[in-house]
């Protein structure tokens, strides 16, 4: 798996709206694994970000959502969530793999990457990635390391 300093990659995939995107990391950006749409923990983490994505803008941060479902499921799970930001179709585990994260099930575990001038900045696991809270505990860090350059 991915650690702080290490190259970050770079991400093509296709979002909820069937557009093939690439995020490029010299801005910061937070890239966030989640198992699955429409399940607890992963519908209250969206909802997070979504609650604080106008904060994650204003200072010039990305944030995409990334899992195994297909973009239709995604579609549906950004609709009836009011989601805005990319969610990351990654059926084949492609962009888990570039981070290091197993596939071996179906699904990756919660996992968030903060990156930024092409590096992974910091990692949240699955015991520090509690979805209530999470999107506000990133932005904090990202505040205060990137965009403040403390």
């Amino acid at each position: 798996m991915l650690s702080p300093g290490d190259p970050a990659p770079t991400l093509t995939a296709t979002n909820q709206h069937g557009e093939s995107v690439s995020i490029e990391c010299n801005d910061p950006t937070v890239v966030y694994f989640y198992p699955k749409d429409f399940t607890g923990g992963c519908t209250i983490e969206a909802n997070d970000f979504q609650a604080a994505l106008p904060e994650f803008r204003e200072v010039g941060i990305d944030v995409c959502g990334v899992s195994m479902d297909d973009v239709d499921t995604h579609a549906e799970f950004a609709d009836d969530e009011g989601i805005l930001f990319d969610l990351l179709a990654d059926p084949d585990g492609d962009i888990a793999a570039a981070f290091g994260l197993d596939t071996s099930e179906g699904y990756t575990d919660r996992r968030t990457f903060t990156l930024a001038d092409n590096e992974v900045l910091s990692v949240y696991d699955p015991a520090m990635a509690d979805p209530s809270g999470h999107a506000r505990e990133v932005l904090t860090e990202l505040r205060n390391k990137y965009v403040t350059g403390g």
